[in-house]
């Protein structure tokens, strides 16, 4: 299982984007911030809800500069004919990668054996290719791009100010705090 600050393990897939079908590999994830988007398949009832939502704000990650891939172990096809038959998920202007084999499902630690299927997983990789967040929900319980995009200025925040931490409920701009023994016990 992957764990915070473990280095992503090499995988190549396929995925569809801006139209067309593309190779993507864990050294696309390499020198930019990345979110890795797993969601349990394509023409389902939570699934379209999440990454439509992702969607609507992909051009504020954009301007922090972090690229999303969705991930399910469907098929780079399968994919393709979703956003070709979907308005919520012709929206789509990032890279939806095809994981049939699971292989990459597995590796990030979220695949439900029993089902063939990931779960709701949400990791944040930093540029050097580590993981920086993990969040991973039950199959019932969809997730929200305006806090995902909350925790990424957390942690841009956190890795270009050392010895800087944001509280709970941090946004941009807030103070943060400096571990220190005079804040012991005073917070």
């Amino acid at each position: 299982m992957i764990s915070i600050n473990s280095e992503v393990k090499p995988f190549t897939a396929q995925a569809f984007h801006g139209g067309k079908f593309i190779t993507v590999s864990d050294a696309d994830l390499k020198g930019k911030w990345s979110v890795v988007f797993f969601y349990p398949a394509d023409f389902t009832f939570v699934c379209p809800t999440e990454l439509g939502d992702l969607a609507d704000n992909y051009a504020e990650f954009q301007k922090l500069g972090v690229e999303i891939y969705a991930v399910s172990t469907d098929t780079h096809f399968t994919h393709k004919a979703w956003h070709d038959t979907s308005d919520t998920i012709g929206k789509i202007q990032y890279p939806m990668i095809g994981d049939p084999t699971g292989t990459i499902t597995r590796n990030f630690g979220v695949m439900i054996e029993e089902a063939g299927l990931a779960d709701r997983g949400t990791f944040v990789i930093d540029p050097e290719g580590k993981v920086q967040i993990i969040e991973v929900n039950a199959g019932g319980i969809g997730r929200d791009a305006l806090e995902l995009l909350r925790k990424v200025k957390a942690a841009q925040y956190v890795a270009s100010h050392p010895g800087e931490v944001c509280p709970a409920k941090w946004k941009e701009g807030d103070a943060t705090l400096a571990p220190s023994l005079d804040l012991v016990g005073k917070i």
